[in-house]
């Protein structure tokens, strides 16, 4: 089923191929709904740039939100200097270099172990005297295992991510490990309803029963799927509210999906069209290159206009330029014999997309667009050229 519904009938010519178009209505209506939470709830939502790093739309965004969540230097940079508000960062790792300059941009910054929050004490002393505002966190793994995903399971025995309950438990009373700390962080969950948060704060609330009451706030993560359109938000904010009230915590929460699901398009050109048992369309539009969660996950974009295989009359399997063999979007059912230079549109795909594009091959990176469904205006952002590709490399 199509979800970026605005764009039904967009016409493909009006941009280059390929591009990605953004409708920055589709966007604003997210972001009434997650301002909505804020205000019914009193938590704080941040942009979790991972997902979403759309600069251009940043003062759209900056009305709504509180801030931005990164996952290291470049992003923390990229929230303070393009979306305002609070920077939260957390890595795997940070080295030395990196984390001396997150310290003088962020407002939170959580650790994933105890390791490296004794091993940088000196730096987050001096960080501290200079920005007394500055809050340290430590992410912590509940071992609760609600992503059906392996791959996006953080919870999974032997992950890395997160500092298992079992270490808290550990802990002599005396214990100089948690001095500074004033906040959890979790992130356990994957393009998700309710329920499944709703399961893991009953772990959490169980296994730090202790320690929630003595912290400043406590941060939910992402994978919270808040804006579409089946999420139960109003238990989401009594649940907000009952912790909050509880334990005496701010709570933040910090999606990604939820702020660009349904908001966009990647639009492709067909170049070529063969056969060997089947027919084959080759795209200007790489899977590896330009939608890779289609690989990683792996899910099957949908098409506008097209259906699953065999369900229309003329089937085809749709492939990039690359020479990756796998570099396949899917086998697509069409009404009409495709030709060359037929303009497609993959549905949903601003988020996880422009983040995660890359040059293998050399292949030309999607322009962006802003359109706005309501007025039709349309605008060009960005185009991608050869010194693009060039300055990656040395």
């Amino acid at each position: 089923m199509i979800k970026s519904q605005s764009f039904v009938n967009f016409d493909t010519t009006r941009v280059p191929s390929p591009c990605f178009v953004v409708d920055e209505v589709a966007i604003e209506r997210n972001l009434k709904i997650l301002n909505h939470l804020q205000v019914e709830s009193g938590a704080k939502v941040l942009l979790a740039l991972k997902a979403f790093s759309m600069y251009s739309l940043a003062p759209l965004i900056s009305r709504y939100l509180t801030g931005t969540c990164a996952s290291g230097l470049y992003e923390a940079r990229l929230g303070s200097e393009e979306f305002g508000g609070e920077v939260h960062t957390y890595s795997a790792a940070y080295t030395e270099a990196a984390l001396e300059e997150i310290l003088t941009i962020s407002r939170h910054v959580v650790f994933n172990s105890f390791g490296q929050w004794q091993r940088f004490q000196p730096i987050i002393k001096q960080a501290r005297q200079a920005r007394p505002e500055l809050k340290f966190g430590l992410r912590i793994n509940p071992l609760h295992s609600e992503n059906t995903a392996a791959i996006y399971d953080p919870c999974a025995p032997g992950s890395r991510l997160g500092i298992p309950y079992t270490e808290f438990s550990e802990l002599d009373s005396k214990s100089s490990l948690l001095d500074g700390i004033s906040g959890l962080h979790f992130h356990t969950l994957c393009e998700q309803n309710f329920a499944p948060l709703a399961r893991t704060l009953d772990v959490i609330e169980e296994q730090f029963a202790d320690l929630l009451p003595t912290l400043e706030w406590v941060n939910f993560g992402g994978g919270h799927h808040i804006t579409r359109e089946d999420y139960d938000i109003d238990a989401l904010i009594q649940r907000i509210k009952h912790f909050q009230s509880k334990y005496g915590v701010q709570v933040y929460l910090e999606p990604g999906e939820a702020i660009a699901i349904h908001t966009g398009v990647l639009v492709s050109e067909v170049l070529d069209l063969t056969h060997n048992n089947i027919n084959l369309a080759i795209l200007d539009t790489s899977a590896t290159c330009h939608m890779p969660d289609t690989l990683e996950m792996p899910y099957r974009a949908d098409i506008f206009g097209a259906g699953e295989a065999g369900e229309k009359p003329h089937c085809y399997r749709l492939g990039g330029q690359t020479c990756l063999a796998g570099d396949v979007m899917g086998d697509y059912s069409f009404d009409q014999a495709l030709s060359i230079g037929q303009r497609l549109m993959f549905d949903d795909m601003s988020h996880y997309t422009m983040v995660k594009t890359s040059t293998f091959n050399g292949i030309a990176l999607p322009s962006i667009a802003i359109w706005n469904s309501s007025t039709d205006t349309l605008k060009i952002v960005r185009n991608f050229c050869y010194e693009d590709f060039k300055n990656r490399l040395s």
